[in-house]
């Protein structure tokens, strides 16, 4: 039997980065999305300071998140019509100037809450667009499609490795600058990919003359969406899991500061263990042979572990222990996410592959903000233990309900 190498096990983690476009959007792409983790940090931590309410968390990260469940299937339509590159350009301009107002809102120390929910919503517009677009973005960049899902695993780890360096660095910012400078870094930091999208060469996308209504192709990507089984079932745990599961970001300076005795520094750990989880998971996953385990089966076991992990950090005291179950928590949540969305690109046809990626944003980010409220609302009144314990266990129970009815993919 021939010896593996650590250089064929590198080459075939990384082995996506061999087409240009790709590795390109790596590169612009990993360094926005460090100031991206560090504004959302650093936004939680400022709404958090200036009204000292859990449920005022949960209800700015409604506003925050809630444009994308309304606009992202509207938003996939248009992506399965516009030049995809350009489109993403405009979005990541947008989402610039957002965070440059921001920071000089805080830096200037005018900044009220109703504005922080207002540049909030607004981000969200942008990213309702820019989500489903640059998902479906993917396949353009990547010239060998045999690399996709190893793709979409990179670009998981980029925005995992992000989640663990990000709010490390935010919790140290905050402590000694404040959060303006957080906002002003992230603004900087879109400077990359925007020039990342612009030295790219790309082929012209074929697109038909004669487009149906908006709503018309809307509604012929739900009859295709939701008549595919395997699509629907996909898309319906990964909506339950942000539903009850994904809260845990929005308690968790509630949960650094009420159960832990904790401040800034404590939260930024916390969400680095919960992202060192997730860079375990993405390699997992970049590093997965195409005739490894199912797809269906490894979904399901994600989202399994994704619950253990919520209900072992709900029972921790000992900030050692929390540590370690958000380390179970990232990493059941990265896989089920990138294993869900690769399991989509690869059946999804061509030509609605924009829609089906903005349901899938809508489940995963569109019910966010659902859940962010119920979390909320949930922990003002039975406490951020016990909802988190009540999340794993809903997790745990969606999953189950996903293999009975993808039994027959799950038999191996």
């Amino acid at each position: 039997m021939r010896k593996i190498t650590w250089s064929e096990t590198g080459k075939d983690v990384f082995r996506a980065l061999k087409n240009r476009n790709y590795a390109l959007f790596f590169c612009g792409q990993g360094i926005s999305l460090l100031g991206t983790w560090m504004q959302r940090i650093a936004m939680s931590w400022l709404v958090y300071r200036l009204t000292n309410s859990v449920l005022l968390l949960g209800v700015i990260s409604f506003t925050n998140q809630i444009p994308t469940f309304f606009l992202a299937p509207i938003a996939g339509v248009y992506a399965d019509r516009l030049n995809r590159r350009l489109a993403l350009i405009i979005t990541q301009i947008l989402a610039m100037l957002q965070a440059f107002i921001l920071a000089l809102l805080v830096l200037s120390d005018t900044v009220q809450v109703w504005q922080v929910a207002l540049l909030g919503a607004t981000l969200g517009v942008i990213n309702a667009f820019d989500t489903p677009i640059r998902q479906s973005f993917v396949v353009e960049m990547v010239e060998h499609k045999e690399d996709l899902g190893n793709a979409i695993a990179l670009n998981s780890s980029l925005v995992n490795s992000a989640r663990l360096i990000g709010p490390s660095v935010a919790g140290f910012l905050i402590s000694w600058v404040g959060e303006g400078v957080c906002f002003l870094l992230n603004a900087l930091s879109y400077i990359a990919v925007i020039a990342a999208l612009t030295a790219m060469k790309v082929a012209a996308k074929e697109t038909s003359v004669a487009h149906q209504k908006v709503w018309r192709e809307l509604c012929e990507g739900c009859y295709y969406a939701f008549y595919d089984r395997r699509i629907r079932d996909v898309l319906l745990l990964l909506a339950l899991v942000s539903l009850v599961g994904m809260p845990y970001v929005v308690l968790m300076p509630a949960f650094a500061g009420e159960v832990l005795q904790g401040g800034a520094h404590t939260l930024g750990l916390l969400m680095g263990a919960s992202g060192l989880g997730a860079i375990g998971g993405t390699i997992f996953l970049a590093a997965r042979k195409e005739d490894a385990m199912p797809l269906e089966r490894l979904i399901f076991g994600a989202a399994v572990l994704f619950g253990i992990g919520l209900i072992l950090f709900s029972f921790t005291k000992l900030f050692v222990f929390s540590l370690l179950a958000l380390v179970i928590t990232g990493f059941g949540m990265t896989v089920e996410m990138a294993a869900s969305n690769t399991l989509l690109q690869f059946i999804v046809e061509e030509s609605k592959r924009g829609r089906i990626m903005s349901f899938y944003t809508m489940s995963f980010m569109g019910m966010a903000p659902f859940g962010a409220l119920l979390g909320g609302s949930l922990a003002d009144h039975i406490g951020v233990t016990n909802t988190l314990l009540s999340g794993g266990i809903f997790c745990i129970g969606g999953a189950l309900f996903f293999a009975c009815s993808m039994r027959v993919s799950l038999r191996g």
